[in-house]
């Protein structure tokens, strides 16, 4: 279908999608759900295909692991959509209210965006996401996937299709772009009175062409150079213990922990015991000039460690003077993601947390939090970086504008 024609669509059942009742998009949601369920052998089939493309053609286990579907995770997939049926339905929640002295009523009160387009990578789970999120915001979806997750892609959106058409719901509040060439992708980018959010959820080179090619609105899903700070008065044993999580619970993703920021005066105690249990576990140690000093086959880190985010087993380590350095560094190399400090000194935490840039910041907490669903938001479109619209998991608040709304009894402006 041409694209132009889709995103018409897309705005047609947007429309209609914004003033439906709450209930009629959860039980829209549960329908979805137990209809994941039911068609999880068809969808563990087309991902089989996708998954012997991707290793005939030479793709990296990161990116196999996003791509991989299981029974476990297609489970997840409908559970996530269960889960946002259960949240409260941001759509017509009243922000804030007054009366004016000449006594207009006024109120903020939440609306659907309309249109959001996701182009998004090797991540299957993604399409069930975004289309329960937009469906309880009242937005209609537009998918872009990458050609590696086509078939996935292809079946579990038709899947989401059926189940929509069969609850009610126009299915055009869901639909998938086909064309996976360039072209389709940056044809999505312009479509300006059509999209009214776009959100990327790729690498660098992604990112970057939207940046410089978009005429729509868009919402930055950019780098994980997450960082983990190790205060001079942490608990080590609850450091190393966040610290080896951030890190190994899943390298691939973008809340895990790139870099080890280490205060000198706990370096000698902490780093060796720490870098141990890393390298142990496969981890590659690249570190400044101390940290190097302390632990043994760490190699040297270079200028460009300092600000990479490698989605996999390799970790930055530097050993720092004091708090203030630790932010100078997350300042001149952080990705704008998630940062943590691990400390017992409420006064560090409160200044760590007050100076950092990032859209997330944790106390004694694992960078791996940074997730809709442990937020509590029940699935997540992405996590932004940037400063507006939204920062951090986009959840259904972030997928809602707001407009103003006055009434009156005949009051004429003098």
């Amino acid at each position: 279908m041409e694209l132009s024609l889709l995103a018409d669509r897309a705005r047609l059942a947007a429309t209609m999608l914004g003033s439906l009742a709450s209930d009629t998009k959860n039980a829209a949601l549960m329908s979805l759900a137990d209809a994941l369920t039911a068609a999880s052998t068809a969808i563990l089939d087309a991902n089989h295909v996708d998954l012997d493309a991707a290793r005939s053609n030479g793709m990296r286990g990161s990116l196999l692991d996003r791509l991989t579907l299981t029974p476990r995770r297609v489970s997840g997939m409908a559970g996530g959509l269960r889960a946002v049926a259960t949240l409260p339905d941001p759509v017509g929640e009243v922000i804030e209210a007054w009366t004016r002295p000449n006594g207009l009523n006024i109120r903020r009160v939440r609306v659907p965006l309309g249109v959001v387009a996701v182009i998004y990578e090797a991540r299957p789970n993604v399409t069930s996401d975004v289309a329960g999120l937009c469906l309880k915001s009242g937005n209609a979806a537009i998918l872009r996937g990458s050609a590696a997750a086509l078939h996935t892609n292809t079946v579990v959106t038709t899947v989401l299709r059926e189940a929509l058409a069969g609850a009610g719901v126009p299915e055009d509040a869901v639909q998938l772009v086909t064309d996976t060439r360039h072209a389709a992708a940056r044809a999505l980018m312009k479509l300006r009175g059509r999209v009214d959010l776009l959100i990327p959820r790729g690498g660098a080179s992604l990112v970057n062409d939207i940046i410089e090619n978009a005429t729509v609105p868009y919402v930055i899903d950019g780098d994980g150079n997450c960082h983990v700070y190790v205060d001079v008065a942490a608990d080590l044993a609850k450091a190393a213990r966040i610290v080896l999580n951030a890190k190994l619970s899943n390298s691939s993703v973008c809340n895990a922990a790139e870099k080890l920021l280490v205060h000198e005066a706990i370096a000698q105690r902490f780093l060796p015991g720490v870098a141990a249990d890393l390298m142990a576990a496969g981890v590659a140690l690249r570190g400044d000039q101390r940290a190097c000093e302390l632990v043994v086959g760490m190699t040297a880190a270079s200028p460009a460690d300092w600000d990479t985010e490698y989605l996999d087993l390799i970790m930055g380590v530097r050993v720092v003077s004091d708090v203030e350095e630790a932010i100078d560094h997350i300042r001149a190399h952080g990705s704008g993601h998630t940062e943590a400090i691990i400390t017992e000194d409420r006064l560090t935490a409160d200044r760590f947390v007050g100076a950092c840039p990032s859209a997330v910041v944790m106390v004694n907490a694992s960078t791996r939090f940074t997730d809709g669903a442990e937020f509590g938001f029940g699935a997540e479109i992405g996590n932004s970086t940037q400063r507006l619209h939204a920062r951090g998991p986009i959840g259904l608040r972030e997928l809602t504008t707001y407009r103003i709304e006055v009434r009156g009894d005949g009051q004429v402006r003098e």
